[in-house]
């Protein structure tokens, strides 16, 4: 299969991005196509993917992104919000931790954003996310392989 064989693709909210290599060698696995979005301050190149560059500004990176996004693709990004708008589109979206996006999921994550603004504006603090490890990655390899997968399934 050539690369970018199939419509779908794989898009990346990119600019903090732990997993891009792996995006970048699954896709060339299957022969999709790859496109990382980045703002002004990050600098990203690949010889596979295409990178796209927004202007600095408050989700502008999510929110081209999420223009591109069509039904079928695969998003990767860490933001719930973001995860919930592609899925909206009819995207397929996951976690570079390994979660793959559910309503069910994103219901949840976005209830306890909820509550953690809250709690924040009454001055409470909360714990952060824990430190990124290898089960991570590799949970997340396993994941979009599968979402991969279910997109060459289609045809």
């Amino acid at each position: 299969m050539t690369p970018y064989a199939i419509k779908e693709k794989i898009l990346v909210d990119a600019d903090a991005c732990p997993v891009k290599e792996i995006v970048t060698a699954t896709a060339k696995r299957y022969g999709i196509g790859v496109v990382f979005f980045v703002d002004t301050s990050h600098v990203i190149e690949d010889d596979y993917a295409e990178v796209v560059v927004i202007g600095k500004g408050r989700d502008a990176v999510d929110f081209a992104l999420v223009n591109r996004t069509r039904q079928g693709d695969i998003v990767v990004t860490q933001d719930y919000g973001l995860a919930a708008m592609a899925c909206a589109k009819g995207a397929m979206a996951v976690h570079p931790g390994g979660t793959v996006y559910t309503q069910d999921v994103l219901d949840r994550l976005l209830f306890e954003r909820h509550l953690n603004a809250k709690i924040r504006r009454a001055g409470g603090r909360h714990p952060g996310p824990r430190k990124r490890d290898q089960a991570d990655s590799a949970r997340f390899e396993r994941a979009l392989d599968s979402l991969c997968r279910m997109i060459l399934d289609r045809y």
